[in-house]
């Protein structure tokens, strides 16, 4: 293995050895607390632009499976970094080692870092830019780009996709670069999905309910699709949405959002249920948040983090509009909250 620095904008460097492709790379550095998924999160378009480092000291024990069970078609996270890489694998679905599927998605992974020092420092100073070098190949420039990048662009998909046709039910789904499992969770449900860019203008369409996906970077850089929401917003369908999709339907309710110091990277993230006593445990991968006080006299907020207040989830009280900013298709982790597509799909 050949010696990998991880730099930070503060001047942090951390040491290490490459076990994954042989190239310097840069984006935003943030720390994930799961203890299993990375195969899951690698692949979950939300990380475009980011490093990820993984704070369970243990990492590819089990290997990889195959693109079946990933959360979409490739790796989109800009690195891997972890504490103690393992190269023997064993489980019953892995079709190889970690360490080959990230050289041959030409994706740098460094190990041998001591990740509990760099999650505190993230934790102190908040999520920073950095870059990784590897001896031996050229250097790269530090970006510092990372929240005026419009990452949805570049991950969602291009043109309109048809699941399901005939399905008893349309739901049309918005993709900010969403994860397999939430349409895996609604084909299940036996409805049709439509699936949409970004951008796309969706309102002359024929649907019963529309949803919202998951999706990377800072959601003020998503503007069109804030005016289709809103337009939308002017009939009486119902909406969900997930993640990134409740920053945009607050967006298109009047509301702000603003980036949290270092984000919510977990599967243990618990939240509560307002109105009520009744607390999940969930999966969550974001770094801005809706600002409660900013929510118009029509919404309300409808999950709270236990952890730090934040808003979980927002809904409208008068019509049928509810998001959650966690994960409720939940792969890997919890599965506390997949009856949130049973609630969706009871209004369409």
């Amino acid at each position: 293995m050949n010696e990998a620095t991880l730099i930070l904008e503060d001047g942090s460097r951390f040491y290490g050895y490459s076990f994954g492709a042989e190239h310097c790379t840069n984006g935003e550095v943030v720390f994930n607390t799961a203890m299993t998924g990375y195969t899951e999160s690698l692949t979950d378009p939300s990380y475009a632009g980011q490093m990820i480092v993984l704070t369970y000291p243990l990492a590819g024990n089990y290997g990889v499976p195959g693109s079946s069970f990933w959360e979409s078609g490739r790796i989109y996270a800009k690195a891997l970094i972890v504490s103690d890489y393992s190269e023997s694998y064993s489980h019953w679905n892995a079709e190889e080692s970690l360490g080959d599927w990230l050289k041959r998605e030409n994706v740098p992974a460094i190990t041998g870092i001591d990740t509990r020092a760099l999650a505190k420092r993230l934790r102190e100073r908040g999520v920073m830019c950095g870059k990784i070098e590897i001896e031996g190949t050229d250097n790269t420039q530090l970006s510092v780009e990372y929240g005026s990048v419009n990452y949805v662009a570049e991950v969602s998909c291009k043109e309109v996709i048809h699941y399901n046709a005939g399905g008893l039910k349309k739901v049309l789904l918005v993709d900010c670069g969403v994860k397999q499992n939430i349409i895996r969770c609604l084909l299940k449900r036996g409805v049709e999905v439509i699936r949409v860019p970004w951008n796309y203008d969706f309102n002359n369409m024929e649907y019963d309910g529309l949803l919202l996906s998951n999706g990377p970077g800072n959601p003020d850089n998503c503007p069109r699709t804030v005016e289709h929401i809103r337009c939308a917003m002017r009939g009486d369908k119902p909406i969900f949405g997930i993640c990134m999709g409740n920053q945009l339907l607050a967006k298109a309710g009047g509301a702000s959002v603003y980036k949290l110091k270092y984000g919510h990277r977990s599967h243990n993230q618990p939240v509560r249920h307002l109105g009520s006593d009744r607390c999940f445990i969930t999966s969550q991968n974001h770094g801005y948040a809706v600002d409660d006080n900013t929510l118009g006299q029509d919404w309300e907020p409808l999950f709270v983090n236990m952890n730090d207040g934040s808003n979980e989830g927002i809904r409208h009280k008068g019509k049928p509009w509810f998001s959650v900013q966690f994960h409720p298709e939940a792969a890997a982790g919890p599965t506390d909250t997949e009856f949130l597509f049973d609630e969706f799909l009871k209004m369409l």
